[in-house]
């Protein structure tokens, strides 16, 4: 990939930002977006808001549908 070094001054204006930024020509052209790079450091992963047990119980669970059941289903509530 080809790199660019920015100036301080680009860089630090850069550094201000968390999420997507467009990169325009004095003209107005956009000429590319700029993503900054996530630090997953600071996040915390996520965990379903659902217990082991209940994981366990509905692989333990014998009330299977098919798709031509779910989808009968469905469509039944489209028509309510």
């Amino acid at each position: 990939m080809t790199q660019i070094i920015l100036d301080a001054s680009m860089s630090s204006k850069l550094h201000g930002f968390t999420g997507p930024v467009e990169l325009c020509d004095p003209s107005g052209q956009v000429l590319g977006r700029f993503v900054p790079r996530i630090e997953m450091s600071e996040w915390e992963p996520v965990s379903p808001d659902i217990s082991e047990e209940e994981l366990d119980r509905r692989e333990q669970s014998t009330d299977w549908y098919s798709t031509e059941e779910v989808l009968a289903h469905l469509k039944s509530l489209e028509s309510k």
